[in-house]
């Protein structure tokens, strides 16, 4: 298996439409979440970087496709965080539109991350993002953030909720993940070495 030199990483470009998305062979795998779900800790946490993906206060600051070119052997997709409520209707609907156009239209996505606060039931947005995927039949992983912060016998009951709320028909993999003790980040770059 060929491994991922984390260290050699580029912004390619920041699209907000198709014609953005940039010419390249590689396999993409974009990662996506509610806002406030630790994305950006996320991306820093895997490319071991601290401060690549700005981590901001406030939620909802993505508001562009980030496309993250990876040792010349994978692109990672950082897309908008969803259901920030702080945004008007119009604003959730132009993002809305962006991350779907995305996601029908990349001919290169391998795979999703799809990030899930593992302190809470998933949201209705969490929910319907589930069903997206699986409508379209974009293979997925679960990535339970913020295990740190609950306890494991807290984090088993969330698991199950998890598990009951969505649809994981396809033997879907959950990773709890922790950017403050760094859980699991090999389990989820071994994931993404898969496909390079």
């Amino acid at each position: 298996m060929v491994k991922l030199n984390t260290n050699n990483v580029e912004l390619m470009i920041s699209a907000v439409s198709k014609k953005h998305y940039p010419k390249h062979n590689m396999p993409e795998v974009a990662m996506c979440g509610r806002s406030n779900v630790g994305k950006s800790s996320f991306i820093n946490t895997i490319l071991n970087r601290k401060n690549f993906a700005r981590v901001s206060s406030k939620p909802g600051k993505t508001r562009t496709l980030n496309f993250f070119n990876v040792d010349n052997k994978v692109a990672l997709v950082d897309v908008p965080g969803y259901g920030y409520a702080k945004l008007s209707k119009k604003e959730k609907e132009k993002l809305y539109d962006m991350i779907v156009e995305y996601f029908v239209n990349s001919e290169k996505l391998s795979f999703v991350l799809h990030l899930i606060d593992s302190r809470h039931k998933p949201s209705e947005d969490d929910i319907m993002m589930n069903e997206f995927l699986n409508y379209y039949e974009i293979p997925f992983v679960i990535v339970l953030t913020k295990v740190d912060k609950i306890s494991k016998n807290d984090l088993s009951k969330n698991q199950n909720k998890i598990k009951n709320s969505l649809d994981l028909t396809y033997n879907i993999d959950i990773v709890p993940f922790s950017s403050v003790k760094k859980l699991n980040i090999n389990k989820i770059l071994d994931k993404i070495n898969e496909i390079i």
